[in-house]
């Protein structure tokens, strides 16, 4: 009897064996209909479930919904986002988990969420007024 993870480990192997035969016919130009197109173009865009973002945004209420608020480290003034492009929190929060964007707080809530939960959040956030 062949173990599944034994299995997975040859078929991977082989999988790279006839990738890289010289003799294999070239693969042709990937177009957008190809399947082979999804594998190698660039991630799409989560849709975010705003009901889900609400759950998730409570703390942002603290810093983010008090109009003029500055926080007192480091001295900085709290910019609104209600109303923001999702696409601009994505990357926001995105770039505050990567480190790309220095303010301990938001890099602090920002390592806590996955992909899924910035897009729920930019999806609840960018529909507020």
């Amino acid at each position: 009897m062949i173990r599944p993870l034994l299995l997975v480990s040859c078929l991977t192997l082989a999988g790279v064996a006839l990738a890289q035969t010289p003799d294999a016919t070239p693969a042709p130009a990937a177009s957008a209909s190809a399947p082979v197109a999804a594998s190698t173009a660039t991630p799409t865009a989560l849709t975010g479930d705003a009901g889900r973002g609400r759950q998730l945004a409570y703390t942002c209420q603290g810093c983010h919904g008090v109009t003029g608020y500055k926080n007192a480290y480091p001295n900085y003034h709290v910019p609104r986002i209600g109303g923001q492009s999702p696409q601009y929190l994505t990357n926001a929060l995105t770039e505050y988990k990567e480190g790309k964007r220095k303010h301990p707080t938001m890099q602090a809530q920002a390592q806590t969420f996955s992909a899924q939960d910035i897009a729920d959040i930019a999806a609840f956030v960018s529909g507020l007024k």
